[in-house]
């Protein structure tokens, strides 16, 4: 089933005191079916003559919504009033310091896990020792991947040295080793069935720039209409990773594309609008590519991303310098961008298997 989120229009509320989505649709038997089968949750209001649902972190993430606006509060029911200052004092030093929302939100999070555990012992009395051994539950009670321990640690790290200053805590304090993933990417003859696949204009130039600039799925998102400069053929990439700016290639095949999606959908500010009204969610931009990646018959286990990857290992490929490319993935250091070396296939071609030589 291949359900849109765009066939509908959904609008926050508030029913009993808890925040819900409501949907709005045509009437049509179809889209109710694909709404109740797609949410099974979902209800219909006999007062209100809608279908609603409870606006909670899995449904919103379910539909490719954007998380409601993040301030705390609901990490602060189970905290003592003591841990419950400090959490407040850390999240104020995260928005001075200038953090994205998506990394303040998880830092918070994180830093609740904790607060949660020492209910009435205070945080700030907390010594090297017994953090290790709530690191060590992390691991052996709550099983959690290197990757989660390692956000679990920043967040921690952040508390310690830049809200009580103390640089020094963190320096007896092991992390785990990381995981060293190879990217995932497409061939160009996947890429074309891909792109041949989505006959929506919208999705097809959603994909398309992902690939064709290199682009993250949050760039493409938060893509103006103003950035796009067809006159010099180059695109604006605004507050990126890291806070950084640049300016990539405008790919010359895609602009008369651009151009017909420019009349036919008329942005005003984003170039891809969302269902409220500015950017589109990041998740359903993640929706598209995996209805694409299905009708193409696409079996890779692949997210959205593996287009940035494949972008740049086809460079590669093609001859383009490796500084070239870090620049233009806006990387911070060219060892991020050396580990596509890995796994182009004009790379790896060259190497003769002992096999191949008996």
């Amino acid at each position: 089933m291949n359900f849109l989120i765009e066939n509908y229009k959904i609008e926050e509320s508030r029913k009993e005191n808890r925040h819900v989505l409501v949907f709005h649709f045509s009437m049509d038997n179809k889209l109710r079916k694909e709404l109740k089968e797609f949410l099974p949750t979902v209800r219909w209001s006999m007062t209100d003559k809608v279908w609603w649902v409870h606006d909670t972190v899995p449904v919103r993430r379910l539909l490719g919504m954007r998380p409601r606006d993040f301030t705390g509060e609901e990490l602060l029911v189970h905290m003592s009033t003591i841990n419950a200052v400090e959490f407040n004092n850390y999240l104020t030093e995260l928005h001075l310091k200038g953090y994205s929302p998506n990394t303040i939100k998880t830092y918070a999070v994180e830093f609740a896990q904790l607060l949660y555990v020492l209910k009435d012992n205070a945080v700030r009395d907390l010594t090297t020792e017994k953090l290790r051994s709530y690191l060590f539950y992390c691991i052996k009670v709550q099983q959690l991947s290197e990757n989660q321990i390692h956000s679990r640690l920043n967040a921690l790290k952040f508390y310690f040295e830049s809200v009580l200053k103390q640089e020094k805590f963190f320096f007896e304090i092991p992390r785990p080793k990381k995981i060293n993933l190879l990217p995932k990417v497409l061939s160009t003859k996947e890429i074309a069935r891909l792109f041949g696949c989505t006959t929506n204009l919208k999705h097809l130039m959603m994909l398309k720039l992902c690939y064709g600039m290199g682009l993250r799925v949050s760039e493409v998102a938060n893509l103006h209409v103003s950035d796009i400069d067809s006159d010099r053929m180059q695109v604006r990439i605004s507050c990126s990773k890291n806070k950084k700016d640049r300016y990539v290639p405008l790919p010359e095949s895609i602009l008369p594309e651009l151009r017909a999606y420019y009349i036919q959908y008329k942005p005003k500010d984003y170039l891809f609008e969302g269902q409220l009204g500015g950017t589109i969610a990041i998740r359903t931009i993640q929706a598209v590519f995996k209805i694409s990646m299905r009708k193409a018959k696409i079996n890779k286990k692949v997210g959205i991303h593996g287009l940035r990857h494949s972008y740049a290992t086809h460079l590669l490929e093609y001859g383009t310098d490796m500084s070239f490319i870090q620049k233009l993935l806006g990387h911070n250091h060219i060892s991020t961008t050396e580990i596509y070396a890995q796994v182009s296939n004009k790379i790896l071609s060259k190497v003769q298997s002992p096999l191949d030589r008996m």
